[in-house]
């Protein structure tokens, strides 16, 4: 079993309340546990003014969640995300150790 430590940072809507932003955030960090991965951390930083209007929307409340796992749970986090309409924009990066 290999696995890698990842960063996933992703941004939602700001119309969203705290409590339903808390539970996209929850619902992330499931993907990533009932896939074998292990979640260190996850939490809202804050919502923000967007730097550019994107996909209608001004403003969006960030989100990090630190991760260790193997490489397919990434992908998996990564297609979900993608098919999320709540989510503006995300990555997922490989930490260095």
């Amino acid at each position: 079993m290999n696995t890698r430590q990842y960063e996933a940072f992703y941004i939602v809507s700001g119309a969203l309340t705290d409590a339903q932003v808390q539970q996209i955030a929850d619902k992330f960090k499931g993907v990533v546990e009932t896939q074998g991965g292990s979640v260190e951390s996850a939490g809202k930083w804050d919502k923000r003014k967007l730097a550019y209007e994107i996909k209608g929307h001004k403003e969006g409340n960030y989100i990090l969640m630190h991760f260790t796992a193997e490489a397919k749970v990434p992908a998996e986090l990564n297609r979900q995300m993608r098919n999320d309409d709540a989510v503006i924009r995300h990555r997922i990066f490989l930490r260095e150790s």
